[in-house]
């Protein structure tokens, strides 16, 4: 009977429940206005946790912690810097050292004019007009002078301050990333269970296997385009090294990073291919577009549909849409968010098209 006299009225508790929730969505977006500067940081860590989770676990049950658990998500959180970090900053140093000899040789051609290729003159069409035209503008030192002296200097000094400013940027939220990526691993199980537990209270058991559906995405995602670009960079990095392609590990390394992105490997082994093409090297220049060329059709469209398609249940038409959508909105994350989005999709489309018609 006491407790009766202290409960509060139906309206009045209905009243402290909507003001509680209220409450609840404020404070989360204000967080999220606090954070908006690291919440890119704090999605690239869920994706590499998400990733490595299956792995991270394999390797606590063989190795189980023995007082704080510390170092295997420390060693975890290394692993993955070596492995998408580490190539990253060599790819920058290596452009870094080129740019700095195609300044030379910018400068060079600048003085001298840049000669015609030999190809040029076997061309069976076009060749007379095509050689016109280069002499005209590129062998010629005073046009190709007019041409450079075109570039804005005052322009490239801004961007070029803009440009380091976001490297030191992006440093400070790669720190953070992987600050945050040890933390998710050595509580994944507490967060998981949280998660879990708060999905299922706010949605019930299609919830839970919503969210079941999001990591799987998730890991098919960083398998089929991170693992697949890397084996597309290897395998053209190969034939870049073959047929003389200058600097080649640079080029695989382009290639990878490309490759990572649905019909982003062709811009470079094209462009490597025409490097080729100008040093008149017509036999290499056409083994490496062919090698690139099958490459990527057979990663695009026979392993990737495959690898992300099988585990999403999802048709790579939609895998495809979610991949370059999720580029064009969110940058290189939206590589793995499109598809998660898609796939979430798809799966409440599933469940209610083949759920029960209400009568």
């Amino acid at each position: 009977m006491p407790d009766d006299l202290h409960r509060p009225p139906p309206d009045a508790a209905r009243a402290q429940q909507i003001a509680l929730a209220a409450l609840g969505l404020a404070l989360a977006a204000l967080g999220a206005y606090i954070l908006q500067g690291f919440l890119r940081a704090l999605v690239w860590s869920v994706v590499f946790a998400l990733a490595v989770w299956p792995l991270y676990c394999w390797a606590r049950h063989r190795w189980p912690a023995r007082g704080h658990d510390i170092m295997l998500p420390a060693l975890f959180t290394l692993a993955v810097t070596l492995i998408f970090l580490v190539p990253l900053v060599a790819v920058g140093i290596e452009i870094g050292r080129e740019g700095a000899s195609v300044v030379r040789l910018a400068l060079e051609y600048q003085r001298t004019g840049i000669p015609v290729p030999g190809f040029v003159h076997s061309l069976p069409v076009g060749s007379q007009a095509l050689t016109e035209w280069w002499q005209a503008n590129l062998s010629d030192p005073a046009n190709l002078s007019s041409l450079l002296g075109r570039i804005n200097r005052d322009q490239f000094l801004a961007s070029s301050e803009r440009v380091g400013a976001r490297v030191l940027h992006r440093a400070v939220t790669s720190v953070f990333t992987l600050l945050a990526l040890f933390f998710l691993l050595r509580h994944g199980d507490t967060i998981s269970g949280q998660l879990h537990r708060a999905v299922t209270r706010a949605f019930g058991s299609r919830g839970a296997a919503v969210c079941a559906q999001s990591t799987t995405s998730v890991r098919a995602t960083v398998n089929g385009l991170v693992l697949v670009g890397i084996g597309e960079g290897i395998v053209i990095g190969i034939g870049y090294w073959l047929t003389g392609v200058p600097h080649p590990t640079l080029f695989a390394g382009l290639t990878a990073v490309a490759a990572m992105v649905p019909f982003g490997a062709p811009l470079v082994f094209g462009f490597a291919a025409l490097v080729l093409l100008i040093q008149a090297s017509l036999v290499a220049a056409a083994a490496v577009l062919a090698l690139g060329l099958v490459v990527t059709f057979v990663a695009d469209h026979f392993v990737r549909p495959v690898i992300i398609g099988g585990a999403t249940r999802l048709p790579f038409l939609w895998v495809l849409l979610g991949i370059l959508g999720g580029v064009e909105t969110f940058g290189i994350i939206g590589l793995f968010v499109g598809p998660v989005v898609m796939s979430v999709l798809i799966q409440l489309w599933r469940d209610w098209v083949d759920g029960p018609i209400p009568r």
